[in-house]
């Protein structure tokens, strides 16, 4: 088993070193994150200047760049062997609803689904990590039977189709024992306003406001089960095609 681990709140976050620390005795480590928080940037690769690629102490690889730009790297440099898994995290906050759309931590995992490997995302559903011992553990159960699934399904001769798990933990001393559900995106009302503020020389600037309420919250939704204090496991794909709508579009073309 050889797994490669990144994140979006770069390699210095306790996160990433907690992730590492879930994967132990479960094969070879890789780490490519990015050089310093690159939290809401989505899928983003950089593609107009170069990217610096550096080794710190304790081995991890850190990159100049995003963390779609640390798994591609990782992935595409021919500088470790090809994963079996690709984990994301752990991030510092969740990452529920419409925040998928823009969390670095779950665009590394999607960045390994793309290229055929089987990815998840895990995240802390609030900020400054704590409990990140208990999520830790939570983190190498899911992680396990994750593998343990896969195992099965190749064993009984069906196709190894990629997943990609999107995870998130409550911040509680007990989620190790908390119960897990399959959850649904839910959804966040529009992002509260921008806020202009003034720097010394006079010159105005803007903050991007803050992530909205929930809007979708309801039973079966992330927001709802980590409410609940129940970890939020919910299966992504990338297709965005509105599918139940092509019948409607098909009709408006034939009209013109």
């Amino acid at each position: 088993m050889r797994i490669l681990i990144a994140n979006d709140d770069g390699y210095l976050a306790p996160g990433i070193s907690a992730l590492v620390e879930a994967c132990e005795g479960l094969g070879t480590v890789d780490v490519f994150a990015p050089e310093r928080n690159a939290s809401g940037t989505s899928n983003a690769l950089t593609l107009h200047q170069p990217l610096s690629l550096h080794t710190a102490g304790n081995g991890f690889r850190f990159v100049s760049g995003t963390p779609s730009d640390s798994v591609h790297l990782a992935l595409t440099s021919g500088l470790i062997p090809r994963p079996d898994l690709v984990l994301s995290g752990i991030n510092n906050g969740a990452n529920m609803g419409d925040d998928t759309l823009y969390s670095g931590t779950v665009a590394a995992a999607t960045e390994g689904h793309l290229f055929g490997v089987p990815a998840i995302a895990f995240s802390l559903a609030e900020k400054g990590w704590q409990h990140l011992d208990v999520a830790t553990r939570v983190a190498r159960r899911v992680i396990e039977h994750a593998l343990a699934q896969q195992a099965a399904q190749t064993t009984a001769g069906q196709g190894a189709r990629p997943w990609l798990l999107n995870v998130n933990i409550p911040a509680r001393a007990d989620a190790d024992q908390a119960a897990w559900e399959v959850t649904r995106l839910g959804r966040r009302h529009a992002s509260f306003p921008a806020v202009a503020q003034l720097n010394p020389r006079g010159d105005t600037f803007y903050w991007i406001g803050p992530a909205g309420e929930a809007l979708d919250d309801a039973a079966g939704t992330d927001f709802h089960a980590v409410r609940e204090g129940r970890v939020s496991i919910t299966p992504l794909q990338v297709d965005m095609t509105d599918h139940a709508r092509l019948p409607a579009w098909q009709d408006w073309v034939g009209r013109r």
